[in-house]
């Protein structure tokens, strides 16, 4: 009777932390982006560097954690015990939830390093698109609204 809850439950956590993911590539908006004004530049790209974009880290894979090892535990033993392996489930669950959705989300980055048309140099760090790639020499357009700034061909 617990192995169907506990898949359950645990298909059901897999469910949310993938639900975590938020695009950082340069051909995604937010909502409160889209059809909002941009400053528009363009530059050279001077150099390229691929960087790892950390995962997120929300309370929720700690919490789907925490519950996926706290029924976990609880099915271990009876009594007391259940009860003290269904704390000692939850505590464990709820790091490795916590661990598991920041690797689930972290991805690949690339820092673009664009000399912009008035001179200045910047750097810019997005999400590796499998469609998009740039190359150093190569003229880009830089879009920036709200302070969300990317680069794009």
């Amino acid at each position: 009777m617990r192995k169907p809850t506990l898949l359950i439950t645990s298909l059901a956590a897999l469910l949310v932390l993938g639900g975590c993911q938020s695009s950082l590539t340069g051909d995604t908006y937010s909502r409160s982006e889209a059809r909002a004004v941009q400053t528009v530049r363009m530059g050279t790209i001077e150099s390229l560097r691929p960087v790892k974009i950390e995962g997120t880290k929300t309370p929720i894979g700690a919490g789907a954690g925490a519950v996926v090892g706290g029924i976990g535990g609880s099915s271990v033993g009876g009594g007391r015990g259940s009860a003290v392996m269904a704390v000692v489930g939850a505590v464990a669950g709820g790091l490795l939830g916590a661990a598991a959705e920041e690797g689930l989300t972290r991805t690949q980055g690339v820092e673009i390093t664009v000399r912009e048309d008035d001179g200045t140099l910047r750097a810019y760090v997005q999400e590796v698109e499998p469609n998009q790639v740039f190359r150093v020499g190569e003229r880009v357009r830089i879009m920036t609204v709200n302070g969300t700034s990317r680069v794009s061909h």
